[in-house]
């Protein structure tokens, strides 16, 4: 089965090509490569090109013969979001609508691609008013970047009504590690993600790690966060593809471990993986960081099959420890 992945070069979706191919599936990398790189991925071919272009998007699913989608191709700062908005809704709603169009076979984008697996975000939620989050929790995001995923859930029920389209939409929590082999990590061009910046300062990439708020409601002050290992992750995504192609209806399902760790716990780990010092200093609270994020991963247990292989925090680091001391992207 060919699948088109938009976004496979990024983080998440490269390592996700690479369980498709390693699970018999030909992947097809589309990506723009703004944010990802050419060298994370790992099997099936690659269609350079750009979801805000409706042509790109149709001419990639005519060529390629693709009869799913996984979706990755976003941006994903919060932070940036709050700066400029207008990026994150031309490419997040604008490509995504471009993409959902083109498989509906709409707008003389020929043949309809029924299946679509979408790489969305706890941010939906906004703060939390029940931990561990349910999938049935409200969706109300506080942030651009999170209003962007909801939107495009919103799109994904409406082209379903109107075209048939089937879908499972994958809400993750924080993706973290790296391929246990070392070849493949997280790379980004602008780091704001815990893990790979405290692993940096342990290397001396930078002079240290700044902890934002400290007097939280948790035991330690600091904030407490879901880390989902990246290969549990994209394990879930084929599962996920399996399930709809057996028959499965549309579905939201949280990708999360079931357990927190504090910001201080994450150094601290870190410290003892690497072996080495890493500093840490106090800084002021950031907005919009809730106390605790926590997922409930009940549902993709019992629907998906899914076990995490990568539960432990300090499993989830190592990995991501060995790919920083060797990077190679």
């Amino acid at each position: 089965m060919k699948v088109l992945v938009p976004g496979g070069a990024g983080y998440i979706g490269s390592h996700t090509v690479r369980e498709l191919s390693e699970a018999g599936y030909s992947p097809i990398t589309f990506d723009n490569l703004s944010e990802g790189h050419l060298e994370a991925i790992r099997g099936g071919s690659f269609i350079q090109g750009d979801l805000t272009r409706f042509d790109d998007v149709r001419n990639a699913l005519l060529d390629s013969g693709a009869e799913a989608v996984m979706h990755f191709a976003a941006h994903c700062y919060v932070g940036e979001s709050v700066e400029d908005p207008g990026k994150y809704y031309q490419n997040n709603v604008v490509g995504g609508l471009n993409l959902l169009r083109a498989m509906a076979g709409t707008a003389g984008a020929g043949r309809a691609v029924p299946l679509l697996i979408f790489s969305s975000s706890a941010a939906v939620y906004g703060i939390p008013s029940q931990i561990p989050i349910s999938e049935d929790h409200p969706r109300l995001p506080i942030n651009p970047y999170g209003r962007t995923k909801k939107m495009f859930e919103l799109m994904m029920e409406d082209f379903s009504r109107a075209h048939g389209l089937r879908w499972v939409s994958l809400r993750y929590f924080n993706a973290a590690g790296a391929h246990p082999d070392g070849s493949m990590g997280e790379s980004h061009r602008q780091e704001t993600h815990l893990i790979p910046l405290v692993l940096q300062a342990a290397l001396g990439r930078r002079p240290g790690v700044s902890v934002y708020g400290t007097d939280y409601d948790t035991p330690d002050g600091t904030c407490i966060r879901d880390y989902i290992h990246i290969l549990d992750l994209a394990h879930a995504h084929v599962l996920a593809l399996e399930y709809l192609r057996s028959g499965g209806g549309n579905e939201a399902i949280n990708l999360g471990n079931g357990t927190g760790y504090s910001v201080r716990e994450v150094i601290q780990a870190a410290r003892r993986v690497s072996g080495r010092p890493i500093p840490a200093s106090d800084a002021p609270r950031r907005p919009g960081d809730p106390d605790r994020l926590i997922s409930s991963s009940d549902k993709s247990r019992r629907l998906l099959g899914w076990e995490p292989a990568y539960p432990d925090l300090e499993q989830i680091i190592g990995t991501a420890w060995q790919w920083h001391l060797h990077q190679r992207y």
